[in-house]
């Protein structure tokens, strides 16, 4: 069993953050990291060739240890939408094919899409979730009915951004792969915090922003791209992503092929000597805990939560169609979200509104001290109206 991992964080007492999914906090391993990266350019001499490839690949290997994948098909990014439009670049789409998406999915999986089907004469066909109850099981069957022949991309995450309603990924891969379609997963608010296993999933990329549940620093993120990228087109023309750049010597034989695998959607700048460090320790931790235990704590710790749902008027996915780790609350009609979350701010609790939903997103640092204020300030907010 996984057990509160709060002394690992500096977080305050006074304070209950609930907003993994906004940013996550640095752990104290991995704020140290950050640190001796700063203090190691102090004397830039003591750089070797080495460290602008080794750091890399340990990163690739622990984040292909977490999603079951090759680490050679793992490139470093600096963003989700770096990475979207790399897989985008490289993805072949005519006209009259159709882009399938989930209705307000985050920006960064939205825009590449549409400016590409813009220039390929192609239709960004966004699915909607269905009103009243099995809204997660009903959404997924929508996306399964509207993958088809004419589908040439299926882009997604594995929870939805705004409410953490789950999608089945495995079914949908599936229906993607029976017509010809190219899948491609927005794992930043999934990977790490729910267990994600590429040899089941079998997508052809999964993105990920490393600020979030990969508890790294910001502008860094990882990628898996699968065989069908594996002689694709980067964005940038990287020296680092060559064939034989560890010959420093010999970088003005300028060399055509690049690194093997996904290397050559390596960001440039990528031998980051603070930022790789830090992502490293982050996954280290996430590699320790498991997004297994991860998981089962934050279901546990939300059971309470959970429970007062239905006498305050809340509306909460179904536990089949939801993450534990994040998920959304929707309020009755009569009360404002926004005014509740100023007030859940007054009490010193983070939360995040997104779409229509209050988004709860927790991870080990958290302690049913914060699920119990949370609790108190709805049940103060509500039980008035309800009664």
């Amino acid at each position: 069993m996984l057990t509160c991992q709060k002394s690992l964080f500096s977080l305050s007492d006074a304070d209950h953050y609930l907003n993994c999914a906004y940013m996550a906090p640095l752990s104290k391993a991995v704020e140290a990291a950050g640190i001796e990266g700063l203090i190691r350019k102090r004397r830039p001499a003591l750089f070797k060739v080495d460290d602008f490839f080794d750091e890399a690949d340990a990163v690739r290997e622990r984040f292909g240890a977490l999603i079951h994948a090759a680490p050679q098909h793992i490139a470093i990014i600096p963003s989700a939408s770096y990475g979207i439009a790399t897989a985008a670049r490289n993805l072949p789409i005519e006209r009259g094919q159709t882009i399938i998406l989930a209705h307000e999915q985050f920006p960064s999986n939205v825009y590449v899409w549409q400016r590409l089907a813009q220039e390929k004469g192609a239709e960004v066909q966004m699915v909607a979730p269905p009103e009243g109850p099995n809204r997660g099981q009903r959404w997924n069957e929508r996306l399964l009915d509207a993958i088809d022949n004419r589908t040439a991309v299926v882009s997604l995450g594995n929870v939805h951004w705004a409410d953490g309603t789950r999608f089945d990924l495995v079914r949908i891969g599936q229906r993607a792969r029976e017509v010809g379609a190219a899948f491609v997963i927005d794992g930043t608010q999934s990977v790490g915090a729910l267990p994600f296993d590429t040899t089941q999933i079998q997508p052809d990329a999964v993105i990920c922003a490393g600020y979030k549940w990969l508890l790294g620093p910001y502008n860094i993120g990882l990628a898996y791209f699968g065989p069908c990228f594996d002689n694709g087109v980067p964005l940038e023309e990287n020296w680092i992503t060559r064939k034989n750049s560890e010959d420093f010597a010999g970088l003005v034989r300028y060399q055509p092929d690049y690194q093997p695998g996904a290397v050559r959607y390596d960001m440039g700048e990528r031998a980051h000597f603070t930022h790789l460090p830090m992502l490293q320790a982050a996954l280290d931790h996430l590699l320790s805990w498991t997004p297994r235990w991860i998981q089962s704590y934050c279901q546990q710790l939300t059971a309470p939560l959970l429970a007062d749902a239905d006498a305050l008027g809340i509306t909460v996915e179904d536990a089949a169609w939801r993450g534990e780790h994040m998920f959304g609350l929707r309020l009755p009609p009569h009360v404002s979200v926004e005014t509740l979350k100023a007030n859940l701010s007054d009490r010193n609790i983070s939360v995040s509104v997104r779409g229509d939903a209050l988004r709860i997103s927790i991870h080990v640092f958290n302690e049913s001290a914060d699920i119990d204020a949370l609790r108190a300030a709805l049940h103060a907010a509500l039980q008035p109206a309800t009664a």
